[in-house]
């Protein structure tokens, strides 16, 4: 065993599949086994392996300039093209892009700045963040409390409290509503909560409420319908800001520019990573309106600074792969490829719905769940990941990479460039694996009768 300290990664379980290379949407192992990556790497690698485009635009970027700071006023024209560029992009007036090297940075700075905003704008009660339930937004000290998935907590002393940081209902219909409720009625009574839980904190006191448009890591959730419309209702009502995390659903996922396109959100911030530069090199971004960016400009100038940033903000090269990687999506209609081959992808998965192992298929553009239950007729969840572990594994061992997410759930999230006969074959191995699986949960007597 090397001495690596693994990340999300059982610490007695380690080292169990080596990636050598990759190419396309497979990559293969040091013995030369070939696997379809079925999960984009982490959600991120949406041109796949070895695109020779992005590829060149590094290696000529570091040829030029390899590296350059941005503290003190330093600049450099690649950061200054990207910002430039994803504020066309972007839903949000007037963005403004401040640049990190993770969605978890993103985050936390998206943090940072909104205390700095309600501070310099007489509003330092202001700063309480509502997140879901089932959430995911990083596993920094300040995002990790915006997570709500207990795994990353525990052990950690996380301190939610002290930063601030509410917790609301997930709006997974399927898993979280009351017998006999109706999809229209969990809407209102989560919504409902939610307003409950503004009056009781003081809407005052409440800068933002954080939320994924398709939840990831939390289960692939597609929130209810008609949840986003409630909320941002509510949240214009309360003076409180929509913070939009588009790490995973940004740049074509769902099938459009951003999740926010495809769920109908109007975001004021959002955080933009993975797909930004296709996971080539590490970027992200925080994106701000352009009066919150404003009301920090002189309270800068009379502390000194701006004194937050990190040694790579806007790194040359990870900027100029970003560059890249949006020309090519843009010229190559990668979004408009992605919403007709993701409708094909839920269709050949919405097959799996009637199996015995199956309680929910779900998704939207090239992304989506199929959920594994105990019990079909009642929906009764596993009581461990076992079977969600198995099933991994075994689409593993049948030449297929995948994730399960929120215990029994098995994420599907392929480059965007996948072909409708890679997700043929994609379906067809996983179609094995979940054969194997439910003999796997025959035998340890866990489905419930």
């Amino acid at each position: 065993m090397s001495s690596v300290i693994y990340p999300i990664t059982n610490l007695k379980n380690v080292e169990q599949l080596s990636i050598a290379r990759g190419e396309g949407v497979y990559v293969y192992d040091e013995a030369g086994n070939q696997y379809l990556e079925g999960l984009a790497g982490l959600w991120c690698s949406a041109l796949g392996y070895g695109n020779q485009e992005l590829i060149s635009a590094i290696t000529e970027q570091l040829k030029t300039l390899s590296y350059s700071h941005m503290f003190g006023g330093r600049t450099h024209q690649s950061a200054i093209d990207l910002a430039d560029k994803l504020s066309e992009m972007v839903p949000v007036t007037d963005a403004r892009i401040f640049f990190s090297n993770s969605g978890s940075e993103a985050n936390d700075s998206h943090i940072k700045m909104l205390r700095y905003y309600n501070n310099v704008t007489g509003n330092p009660q202001k700063k309480k963040i509502i997140a879901l339930d089932r959430g995911y937004h990083g596993v920094t000290l300040a995002s990790a409390a915006l997570t709500g998935l207990p795994v990353m907590h525990t052990h950690f002393d996380i301190p939610m409290a002290a930063l601030g940081i509410l917790r609301a209902d997930c709006p997974h219909y399927y898993r979280c509503h009351n017998e006999a409720e109706s999809e229209s009625e969990f809407v209102r009574r989560i919504v409902n909560n939610l307003e409950q839980l503004i009056l009781a904190e003081g809407a005052d006191t409440i800068a933002a409420f954080i939320a994924e448009p398709v939840m990831g890591a939390g289960g692939v959730v597609i929130p209810a319908e008609g949840y986003f419309a409630a909320v941002q209702g509510l949240l214009k009502k309360h003076d409180i800001l929509f913070w939009a995390d588009e790490v995973i659903c940004g740049f074509g996922r769902t099938g459009n520019d951003f999740g926010s396109t495809t769920m109908g959100i109007a975001p004021q911030l959002m955080s933009l990573a993975k797909q930004l530069s296709s996971a080539y090199i590490p970027i992200s971004a925080a994106v701000i309106p352009g009066e919150m960016y404003e009301a920090m400009v002189e309270p800068s100038a009379e502390v000194g600074i701006f004194g937050h940033g990190y040694t790579y903000t806007g790194h040359p090269v990870a900027s100029a792969a970003a560059l890249k990687a949006l020309e090519i999506y843009q010229r190559d209609n990668l979004y408009e490829r992605a919403a007709a081959t993701g409708v094909y992808m839920q269709s050949r998965l919405r097959e799996f719905a009637e199996h015995p192992l199956v309680g929910e298929v779900r998704g939207a553009g090239l992304i989506g769940a199929v959920e594994l239950v105990a019990c079909k007729k009642s929906g009764a969840a596993f009581a461990d990941g076992r079977v969600g572990a198995f099933a991994q594994r075994s689409c593993q061992d049948h030449g297929l990479l995948l994730r399960a997410v929120a215990g029994s759930s098995v994420a599907f999230c392929p480059p965007l460039i996948i072909t409708e006969s890679q997700i043929d074959e994609m379906v067809e191995k996983f179609s094995l694996a979940l054969e194997a699986t439910l003999d796997f949960a025959r035998q340890e007597n866990l489905l419930i009768q």
